[in-house]
């Protein structure tokens, strides 16, 4: 049986990503390696926690001594890698753990892999090939887009934040192993995801947490950021084709094709709530959206183009915003702390 090793699973994204493959891969084994920071949470893979086929070790990217006996003692034949600092906000206030994660414990994930898989540059250990690593990375590090234009595959880097830039260099780290060593490598980046088992701290369950609350929703500046929003199964989907059958070195943009500006959702969202839990107060949730002081160095517009992915892989997002976001509401109003 093959063994996936997946950093991170235990965040949002991850927790999304091994259910789906758990149960549409049952010949593969995941050992999920999360270190169990704040923006992670056990209870997200409570519905595979005593499956067969899946381990959870508690663990450090970072610790090399570690992801090595992992490698050894599970023969990992391919690497998933979610596991990064993501949230904007705290690289703004405490940028050290995002290069210390992103970057850092990128290179540990690379330079293990390169140990495991390979005799020298481009010299493949027997029994080793086809054995890959897939890194899962993010639309920001291309900066930020005006009115027109998307983000292609090609668009050049320019990050503009320190999560954003650290999650840059981890990109380039990955491509100069393909390049420099041969390592078989595949990237993704992708747009906003939302759906459940989404951190707190992010904006449309922050939007929905305060709301339901009675509290002020905060918004930043004039709330007309426009984001691409993706349904994080629809990525789980994206990611698993990637990985199976993405070319070696290629990057894969992976985006929902559903801008809105953070005004938008905010309304939506609170439309949503109007009607599945009226306020005690009989007022929209509406009356409760404040604008707050902008974040600093704010990008003002991000969209992907996932042509690539779609023609070359045939990956399609199944769900749009209007119906990805009514599933999202009712399961975080029937998973409410």
């Amino acid at each position: 049986m093959k063994t996936i090793l997946v950093t991170g699973g235990v965040g949002f994204i991850g927790s999304n990503f091994i259910i789906h493959f758990l149960e549409n891969n049952p010949s593969v084994r995941l050992v999920n390696l999360d270190l169990l920071t704040y923006a992670g949470n056990p209870h997200n893979v409570k519905e595979v926690e005593k499956h067969e086929r899946y381990v959870f070790v508690k663990g450090d990217i970072c610790d090399r001594n570690l992801v090595d006996s992992l490698f050894t003692q599970y023969e990992i034949s391919g690497v998933i890698h979610f596991a990064a600092e993501s949230h904007v906000d705290n690289s703004i206030s405490g940028p050290e753990a995002f290069i210390r994660t992103n970057i850092n414990g990128t290179f540990t994930l690379l330079d293990v892999a390169r140990k495991h898989w390979l005799n020298a540059p481009f010299e493949v250990k027997p029994g080793s090939e086809g054995k890959r690593f897939l890194h899962i990375s993010t639309d920001e590090v291309y900066g930020t887009l005006g009115k027109e234009g998307l983000f292609t595959e090609t668009t050049a880097y320019a990050p503009n934040s320190p999560y954003s830039a650290s999650k840059a260099s981890s990109d380039l780290l990955v491509r100069s192993y393909h390049h420099t060593y041969g390592l078989n490598v595949v990237t993704t980046n992708c747009s906003n995801n939302y759906g459940p088992k989404q951190h707190k701290e992010k904006l449309i369950p922050t939007i929905i947490r305060k709301a339901l609350s009675g509290q002020p929703i905060p918004i930043y500046g004039d709330g007309m950021n426009v984001r691409d929003w993706l349904y994080v199964l629809d990525h789980a989907k994206g990611i698993e084709l990637a990985f199976k059958k993405g070319r070696s070195g290629e990057t894969y943009n992976i985006g929902g094709r559903n801008e809105r500006t953070n005004l938008q959702i905010v309304d939506t969202i609170c439309s949503l709530l109007d009607k599945e839990k009226p306020s005690a107060s009989g007022k929209s949730y509406k009356d409760q959206i404040t604008f707050v002081k902008d974040r600093a160095g704010h990008d003002k517009r991000y969209a992907i183009d996932a042509t690539k992915i779609e023609t070359e892989l045939g990956w399609k997002a199944e769900e749009n915003f209007e119906t990805g976001i009514v599933k999202t509401v009712q399961w975080y109003l029937q998973n409410q702390n």
